[in-house]
């Protein structure tokens, strides 16, 4: 009987006709508007990369690619951490999700310090959100993909602190789940930034 109670005294995900509960279900709805928004900023990004000013540098000529393709691949692996995060509370290992969650906002903010490096150095260039439209669109674009990454540690470390309460039990592993998809789509979204932005040749 007190098994029956304690199972019926979980909460029950609001299913719809897809199989997929309602939260989920928002998340991807959230997540194809971020992908509308993200396609009107690298658009925009292609159509003005080559309208520099006079005396101040297009973005192709202050490119480090490889301090850019190292950034890149630490915020790739946060994806493995993020995995292996949910995969330690669907087995009830707490003490490896706080772990694993912690590694993934380390590397995404391994990455955002990156960002900010290579902002100053391109600043020190001449080349700034104000310098020419390439400049306006390269900043814009790769700033509002940061402020995503920043947006997604801040959720990182609410579920470590909600773990840390003990409100965050094995139950509940779909909020992980949730923070997942999220930080997924930021990887995605970034390795797609990368190719077009810093590895296509600007004609």
């Amino acid at each position: 009987m007190a098994t029956v109670e304690h199972a019926s005294a979980k909460p029950a995900a609001h299913q719809t006709s897809t199989g997929l509960d309602n939260a989920k279900i928002a998340m991807w709805a959230f997540l194809g508007s971020e992908c509308l928004l993200f396609g009107a900023m690298i658009s925009t990004y292609l159509l003005y990369r080559n309208h520099g000013a006079t005396g101040t540098p297009l973005p192709h000529e202050v490119y480090d690619i490889p301090f850019t393709s190292v950034s890149s691949f630490v915020l790739l692996m946060s994806s493995l951490t993020m995995v292996l995060a949910l995969a330690s509370i669907q087995r009830g290992d707490h003490h490896g999700t706080r772990v694993w969650l912690i590694a993934t906002a380390l590397l995404g903010m391994t990455f955002v310090s990156g960002q900010v490096y290579e902002f100053t150095i391109f600043v020190r260039e001449g080349f700034t959100v104000r310098s020419s439209p390439a400049g306006s669109a390269f900043f814009v674009l790769t700033s509002f993909h940061g402020a995503h990454v920043t947006v997604g540690i801040l959720m990182l470390l609410s579920l470590v602190s909600m773990s840390l309460r003990g409100r965050l039990p094995t139950e509940r592993a779909t909020a992980v789940e949730y923070v997942g998809l999220y930080w997924h789509f930021v990887d995605v979204v970034w390795i797609v930034i990368f190719t077009i932005v810093y590895l296509v040749p600007a004609k």
